[in-house]
């Protein structure tokens, strides 16, 4: 496809709220502000090849949201109807990074957020925006669970004695073993203003994600003697939407590096490649969500047929706790949640400062201790609020059920909305049928994401956060 360009929105003046201010907030690197958006050419950073950007489109879609697979597909009503389900978003998924890739070509925007504002204008820009926010908010509190539910595992077989006797202590206590990780590691972690120095950590956070699928899959195959499976169901539930909202929770993991979560990414990866073309981009994402569909798949079939519908919201609590490979596969994920949560954190604050900025007509690089100074608020605020709620949340599974919801904006709303915007701006004397098969596509995301997003967040408030 030629890489025209298409004015949508892009006139700065047309953004009103604060012109100069943020507008350029970018998800990749400290918000800033420009006078105007640069040309593809002077934008184009080092360029990936398309192996390289199937790699990282696969790295953005793995993570510790694959612990609550096997439990997904039992709420869903089975292998059959869990696949089913993984299968009919598998092409939701691929149309909606292919569109955001055409509506980044049209826009000459580099990031999600930023094609959203020059593509459908400010509205649903802040909507996004704060989407995105409230999104990686609410996956940090998730991550801190996770960390818990592994520690208790992992120190319940370190203070058995020779009699099989678990020993209890003061500092043994869940809340107390996520606090003191928090502080020690997560938290130096998340107050730098950049994070490039994550990218060596993330590679062996998803070396452990593809070790804990190894894992699930070998102890399927051959089973513990101890291991009792429950009632494996087969009827579909349509009432359960926590499949969906898992399949979009691969959103939140590894959430930026580089590429970060797989349609908020997207759009920085597509601009990352040596052609940066719909075309070439429909190939990579497709190869891409095939690898990671085997993943996630084989990690919930065989999660799900160990355990049945005994299995638990983090799939690692229903094993043994003395069992010693499933223990290093416990310590992996509390690798990759350590490793993740910082990069999930710069996500949300770089939203956020990008808001703050542009409601006060404010620039970064005016006064650098200013900047320090609402980081460090910042950060100290959203480690805090996390921590707090992830030590009186019981499981990772009220947390998900209640953004999950969110992940049908990202997959559907947005990326509808953005195709109706762009195909609505092209000037034309004649609109052929193809013209009106994509605004009528884009109507059937948007109406099919705000359904989905209504039922799971009533489902979420009135089922899960009721019980």
């Amino acid at each position: 496809m030629a890489q025209g360009h298409v004015g949508i929105n892009t006139d700065y003046g047309d953004w009103e709220w604060s012109a100069d201010a943020g507008e350029r907030a970018r998800l990749l690197q400290s918000p800033s502000v420009e006078t105007g958006p640069k040309s593809r050419e002077e934008q184009r950073p080092a360029a990936t090849s398309m192996l390289g950007a199937v790699f990282i489109v696969v790295n953005a879609a793995l993570g510790a949201g694959l612990l609550n697979f096997p439990a997904a597909f039992s709420m869903a009503g089975g292998v059959a109807a869990g696949i089913a389900l993984q299968m009919c978003m598998l092409l939701f998924i691929i149309g909606g990074l292919v569109i955001l890739a055409y509506c980044s070509q049209a826009s000459n925007e580099r990031t999600y957020q930023e094609v959203v504002w020059a593509v459908c204008g400010k509205v649903p820009g802040v909507l996004c925006e704060v989407a995105i926010a409230v999104y990686t908010f609410g996956t940090c509190i998730a991550f801190l669970i996770i960390i818990g539910d592994q520690q208790d595992k992992i120190i319940a077989a370190m203070m058995k004695d020779s009699t099989g006797t678990e020993n209890s202590h003061w500092y043994t206590d869940r809340k107390f073993t996520i606090s003191i990780t928090a502080f020690l590691f997560i938290l130096p972690l998340s107050i730098p203003k950049e994070i490039g120095f994550q990218k060596y950590s993330s590679c062996l956070s998803v070396i452990g994600t593809w070790y804990v699928t190894a894992i699930i899959i070998v102890k399927y195959i051959w089973p513990d003697k101890e291991i009792v499976p429950g009632d494996i169901p087969t009827r579909f539930a349509w009432e359960q939407p926590l499949l969906l909202d898992v399949c979009v929770q691969r959103h939140a993991h590894h959430l930026l590096w580089l590429p970060g979560k797989c349609h908020v990414s997207s759009v920085p990866v597509f601009n990352s490649m040596k052609r940066p073309e719909v075309k070439p981009w429909g190939v990579v994402v497709t190869a891409a969500m095939l690898i990671a569909l085997s993943v996630y798949t084989g990690t919930g079939v065989c999660g799900f047929l160990t355990f049945g519908s005994s299995v638990e919201q983090d799939v690692l609590m229903s094993y043994p706790s003395d069992d010693v490979p499933v223990a290093i596969a416990r310590a992996f994920i509390i690798v990759c949640v350590l490793t993740s949560y910082p990069i999930l954190h710069f996500c949300g604050r770089a939203v956020l400062e990008g808001l703050w900025l542009r409601y006060k007509g404010e620039a970064v690089e005016e006064d650098v201790v200013r900047e320090r100074r609402r980081r460090l608020f910042q950060t100290g605020s959203w480690f805090l609020l996390t921590l707090l709620l992830a030590l009186f949340i019981p499981d990772i599974g009220r947390v998900i059920s209640v953004i999950g919801g969110l992940a049908a904006c990202f997959i559907f709303i947005f990326p509808g909305l953005c195709l109706i915007h762009a195909k609505l701006s092209e000037i034309q004397e004649a609109r052929p049928a193809s013209w009106w098969a994509m605004v009528s596509y884009g109507i059937f995301l948007v109406v099919l994401g705000a359904f989905i997003f209504g039922q799971t967040t009533a489902n979420a408030v009135f089922i899960d956060l009721m019980k």
